[in-house]
């Protein structure tokens, strides 16, 4: 996906919000690089998840802090596992528990601090909950995202958020259940609130997938010419991927991946939206 207006001062936003974080007294700092930084490359035919990795990543150099996130990650995985229970017994007792599954597992990519219509702390999730259980999905692609793994031996699965991540879990216990074989994709090193490789040791999420690899760096989303030689193999083998979260989305969307793609997430901002054909706030499943 480009680079649109809009996106200028959203990605600032987060900036701002990110810079906040630590409490070190570099906050002018960061805003300031990441500021000099998009006035370097703006370009509206950029990869809009491209251009905001730049961007963070000199945000990220100036506070010197390499996940400032991390506190907030955390605390993200400890509110969603509190509705782990509940969830997986919705799903269990389901007439259909693909669908029910997939459609859960859109109700943690609220938790996308400071960006969009999400929330910017865990504790705000008990909130809106509730309400987020009953949302339906507006463009909803299930059916051929089934067909698409019911023909598949391997499944790759793009993580988002940590806390969303405690969903996914249980649709990949749906996918296990099926008799797939899943190969996790978490972020290369720490960026925004995303599931590194350390949170997905720390939340047990090693244990969940067949196998755990990484995008191979710091990346909004995947840079497709940043993964390593495994997970290119297995994208080469696999019969299908799900994508999580608008980042996955905005890097992906553009390209062809080689691979059928089911991109999963809340629209939750006014480009992304519009790409997808939706309004804002709609839960999406669209199958490519």
């Amino acid at each position: 996906m480009k680079v649109s207006p809009e996106c200028i001062p959203c990605l600032m936003k987060r900036v701002v919000f990110q810079s906040k974080l630590p409490n070190n007294g570099r906050e002018n700092q960061s805003i300031e690089a990441a500021l000099k930084k998009y006035s370097d490359i703006i370009s509206f035919d950029m990869n809009s998840a491209k251009s905001a990795t730049l961007v963070h990543q000199s945000s990220y150099d100036a506070m010197g802090v390499k996940d400032p996130y991390l506190e907030l990650k955390i605390r993200a995985d400890e509110v969603a596992e509190r509705y782990y229970d509940e969830v997986y017994e919705i799903v269990k007792g389901s007439d259909d528990p693909f669908a029910t599954a997939v459609r859960i597992s859109i109700i943690g990519n609220i938790m996308d601090f400071g960006s969009g219509i999400a929330i910017d702390d865990p504790d705000e999730f008990s909130r809106v909950f509730p309400e987020l259980l009953k949302q339906d999905i507006f463009h909803d692609d299930t059916e051929a995202l089934r067909v698409a793994v019911d023909r598949s031996s391997t499944v790759i699965y793009l993580f988002d958020n940590c806390g969303e991540v405690q969903f996914d879990k249980i649709l990949i216990g749906v996918l296990k259940d099926m008799g797939k074989r899943v190969i996790g994709v978490v972020k290369g090193e720490p960026i925004l609130n995303d599931v590194s490789f350390d949170d997905a040791l720390r939340t047990g999420l090693d244990k969940e997938v067949d196998k755990l690899l990484t995008t191979g760096g710091f990346a909004i989303g995947i840079d497709m010419e940043m993964i390593g030689s495994e997970l290119k193999g297995e994208l080469s083998n696999a019969g299908v991927m799900i994508a999580k979260g608008m980042a996955n989305y905005e890097s992906l969307s553009g390209e062809d991946t080689g691979i059928p793609t089911a991109y999963i997430l809340k629209a939750k901002c006014g480009p992304v939206a519009d790409s997808l054909g939706v309004a804002i706030g709609s839960n999406v499943v669209m199958f490519v």
